[in-house]
């Protein structure tokens, strides 16, 4: 690990402050950007197109337009028609979260993710080998700039409520310190909707209380906010309020599956439609697990109807993949069986799930295989793809438009490229 630097701070403004809450800024349209250098500065909105899509990140120029994720795009695009849109790019996002959760683990052991683009960490045991916390989290924050390209923020505090705070308001690409004797001082003046836990409906309750900032509710009876909220609730936001949080960072792995899902911009009643979006959503998940070096074992599919009832279905495969034909075919095999013929659809998704690290998984050669199948063709396009960006080599069956689909052709040729 590369020497860290002189100390960022004055001596001691960090003491007792081992937790850090690292957020990257914009993560998914910081990363879309790597391959678009030249929307460097503009407002630029990533997510899907149509009338149903919504937005799954926004530049910072994007946001002072109002533009925030989960709005519906239509609504994005009103509020700054001038905005670039960009379709996600899964695999890239899984890649440089990779590598960020790389440059983490680094430094403790103690690496908490939260998402793709958050962790805590605690780096107690790291200050006499690194420096103190405030060298930790710049020192963070300049090595994931230089390796990944994208900036996060760093919040450094005694607790890990008080630093998600902290992180949340030195963005973007800032440091923000709350030594334990200024938690009250940091806290109080906060809206109540700040606290960890507090969603619209208890924000609502709490205002119909009186109560709009932290040091408000801190200085209500425990006694009516149990009253209020239930005995759990009004004691836990008591404490959060008074800085009290005795949560751990826990070292876990993130979520073992992988996945991706598709609303039509209308309800879909056509197979060969289904067919190909299933193939598309299959080839983006495999090229997520090659792109983070993993394999699953585990595929399934979602459906969701017009009137939004949900199922799900799953087979389990004899050995773990990361092959996009193999799982088109399990999901597809899946598909047909629930024998949905002209039933009208919303929404389908594929998701891979018992998720292994594919260099502990090696692969049982078969029978009669070929030493060049289907896994060396997509990783091929891997590499075409890494030069000349996403969608560069593709499936024949998603150069067609959806109308003139052949569904025996989508299934005969979910791997052949053009």
């Amino acid at each position: 690990m590369p020497p860290i630097g002189p100390p960022a701070g004055p001596p001691g403004e960090d003491r007792d402050c081992t937790v850090l809450h690292v957020d990257m800024d914009a993560f998914y349209a910081g990363v879309s950007l790597l391959s678009r250098p030249e929307l460097r500065g503009r407002p630029v909105i990533v997510g899907g197109g149509g009338t149903r899509g919504v937005v799954l990140s926004a530049t910072y120029e994007a946001r002072a337009f109002g533009v925030h994720s989960a709005m519906p795009m239509m609504r994005a695009r009103r509020l700054c028609p001038q905005a670039v849109v960009v379709a996600p790019d899964h695999a890239a996002y899984a890649r440089v979260s990779a590598g960020v959760m790389e440059v983490f683990r680094s430094i403790t052991p103690l690496v908490e993710p939260i998402s793709l683009d958050e962790a805590f960490l605690d780096v107690r045991g790291a200050a006499r080998r690194l420096g103190g916390p405030i060298q930790i989290g710049e020192w963070i924050r300049a090595t994931v700039q230089d390796e990944q390209g994208v900036t996060c923020s760093v919040g450094v505090a005694s607790t890990k409520f008080v630093a998600k705070l902290a992180s949340a308001r030195c963005k973007p690409d800032g440091l923000l310190v709350v030594p334990a004797e200024q938690v009250v001082a940091f806290l109080h003046p906060l809206p109540v909707g700040a606290l960890w836990g507090v969603g619209g409906k208890t924000e609502d309750v709490l205002r119909q209380l009186g109560l709009h900032t932290v040091g408000d509710l801190a200085h209500t009876p425990v006694s009516t906010l149990v009253r209020a909220l239930g005995p759990a609730t009004g004691a836990h936001l008591s404490a959060l309020a008074w800085g009290r949080d005795d949560r751990s960072v826990v070292p876990h792995e993130p979520d073992r599956s992988l996945g991706a899902e598709h609303t039509f911009a209308t309800d879909i009643d056509d197979p060969a439609v289904v067919a190909r979006e299933l193939l598309r959503l299959s080839e983006r998940t495999a090229a997520r697990l090659r792109a983070t070096g993993q394999v699953g074992r585990t595929v399934s599919i979602k459906v969701r109807f017009a009137d939004f009832t949900t199922i799900t279905r799953a087979r389990t495969l004899p050995e773990a993949t990361d092959v996009g034909r193999l799982v088109y075919d399990t999901a597809m095999g899946l598909y047909d069986a629930l024998g949905l013929e002209r039933a009208r659809i919303r929404l389908v998704g594929v998701r891979v799930e018992a998720i292994l690290d594919a260099d502990d998984q090696p692969h049982q050669l078969q029978l009669g295989e070929r030493e060049h199948g289907w896994r060396s063709a997509e990783q091929a396009v891997d590499r075409a793809t890494r030069r000349f960006g996403a969608g560069a080599v593709r499936p024949a069956a998603l150069v067609e438009p959806a109308g003139e689909l052949d569904p025996d052709m989508v299934r005969r040729a979910p791997g052949g490229a053009s």
